[in-house]
């Protein structure tokens, strides 16, 4: 194994894009970049900054759009048809090159009239969508006759050796599972400056747009979105991956169809792979992270569940469970707060499905389902119950958790009947000895020597005795509760 360099190397840096470096150098490069400012510069310039990526990002947008001429004119300024060892060393020797120049290299000028530009032999029709991670660009292969997604790195991670090997893994775990319930890979280019992956292009819309514009969604489609997810989630785990960022926005919803994909492995890691899991990084997205995650504690397969679980309860509610104004608010509480109940918030979820989301929400792992294939066939059953209930009685798994949650329910209600009627023989208490005071007699005055009615009414021991016992009735009936552990 090389031995890392003492000094900056342009070369390594170099080097370090296409992924031609050893695990020490990496870990050295990693570490010297927090603290050099132009290796920082020319890394940057190598793989093109943010700004620059911005302004691919509109011009690209417009000319989709129609806002900009679809000639090549600006665009053509932006991608180059290939860089020269001699930009690349201009560029380590800090002459000043544009960041446009290394920007998109791959991107050739179009063959076909409605395309942007060329990918290989992927012509590029339009801008899909884009965010923090990459763009993702519709495309379309003449010689295969099929319309693709090309997700592509944002420059401004494929500086970093490990977002870039963390891009390289989506690929990598996400081709591993052959799955209808997960987006597949056709192909993986990493050895570019800015890499990319290629996926069937699918018309459809995240679940996090759906809910955007629907708010909660009907039971039926909770249960039946949740149990692809699910099945998903389960060919991913007997593949050894974690997810790590089960959300709204990585749920594709196919138009026209029933078909739920889980898409982005991006965060994805081999449970046991030490060399990434090793640098403490908290990944995944706050509203729907494990508590174990939060804690920036190692991760396995129900911490998939709580994700799940949380965007059930979005999907039920219209808004994730945990909610706070900062961040890390929102991981105290995935932490340390209970959720409400759905059944709250929306009056018209059934109790067992309030159970379902209760038991994925559980703290522990443990306490959770222990597999994601076991949720997959209770939320099957469930969703033939809700479809056909005359001939699909409700799973028994999902009868015990929804008479679970019931119970805690209803001995609740039972407590807050309790202190109601207190409260009234109380204020009944009062407003008779109150009415007592003020009712005339009809008798005389009495002397003053014999004393005089108090201004205040006199309080019952026995209410006192009462408010003492349902004090200790509500103890007992809270721990009974605390200590239930229904079908765990």
């Amino acid at each position: 194994m090389t031995a890392a360099p003492k000094t900056c190397n342009p070369d390594l840096l170099e080097r370090s894009l296409l992924d031609e470096i050893s695990e020490q150098q990496e870990e050295w490069l990693a570490e010297h970049l927090d603290t050099c400012t132009t290796c920082q510069h020319s890394l940057a310039r190598l793989a093109g900054d943010e700004n620059s990526w911005s302004r691919i990002e509109t011009i690209l947008r417009d000319e989709v759009s129609g806002t900009q001429p679809a000639s090549r004119g600006m665009l053509s300024t932006l991608v180059p048809s290939s860089v020269s060892s001699l930009d690349v060393t201009r560029s380590l020797t800090g002459i000043e090159v544009l960041p446009s120049d290394f920007a998109v290299e791959f991107l050739q000028p179009p063959v076909e009239p409605d395309s942007i530009g060329r990918l290989n032999d992927i012509e590029i029709r339009s801008v899909i969508g884009h965010g923090g991670n990459g763009i993702v660009l519709k495309g379309y292969q003449k010689e295969l006759n099929r319309l693709v997604a090309v997700k592509v790195m944002a420059p401004q991670l494929a500086t970093n050796a490990a977002a870039r090997k963390r891009f390289a893994r989506e690929a990598q775990a996400t081709a591993a599972i052959v799955h209808p319930n997960v987006m597949p890979v056709l192909t993986v280019h990493s050895d570019g400056q800015l890499p990319y992956l290629v996926m069937p292009y699918v018309d459809c819309e995240s679940l996090q747009q759906r809910l955007d514009r629907e708010g909660s969604l009907p039971t039926l489609d909770v249960v039946r979105i949740a149990h692809q997810v699910a099945r998903g989630l389960a060919a991913a785990h007997a593949q050894g991956l974690v997810h790590r960022d089960v959300k709204p926005a990585n749920i594709l919803l196919e138009r026209g169809v029933n078909r739920v994909m889980l898409t982005d492995f991006g965060l994805a890691r081999a449970v046991d792979d030490a060399t990434l899991t090793s640098t403490g990084l908290i990944a995944g997205t706050p509203h729907y992270m494990s508590p174990e995650q939060a804690r920036g504690e190692s991760v396995s397969a129900p911490s998939d569940l709580f994700s799940l679980g949380s965007v059930m309860y979005a999907m039920s509610t219209g808004r994730p469970p945990f909610r706070a104004e900062t961040v890390f608010g929102i991981l105290r509480r995935v932490s340390d707060d209970a959720h409400r109940s759905i059944c709250e918030l929306n009056p018209t979820a059934p109790g067992w499905l309030d159970g379902i989301v209760g038991k994925l929400l559980e703290k522990t792992g443990t306490d959770r389902f222990a597999r994601a294939d076991d949720l997959a066939s209770v939320l099957e059953d469930c969703v033939a119950h809700v479809q056909q209930p005359h001939n699909h009685p409700l799973p028994r798994r999902a009868r015990d958790l929804a008479g679970s949650k019931l119970a805690r329910l209803d001995a609740m209600q039972i407590v807050r009947t309790h202190w109601m009627v207190l409260l009234l023989a109380i204020a009944g208490t009062i407003g008779g000895a109150a009415a007592w005071h003020d009712m005339p007699t009809g008798q005389p005055e009495a002397d003053s020597t014999a004393g005089e009615q108090p201004d205040t009414p006199v309080w019952d021991d026995g209410i006192d005795q009462q408010l003492q016992q349902l004090d200790v009735e509500l103890d007992q009936l809270l721990n009974e509760i605390n200590q239930e552990s229904p079908s765990r």
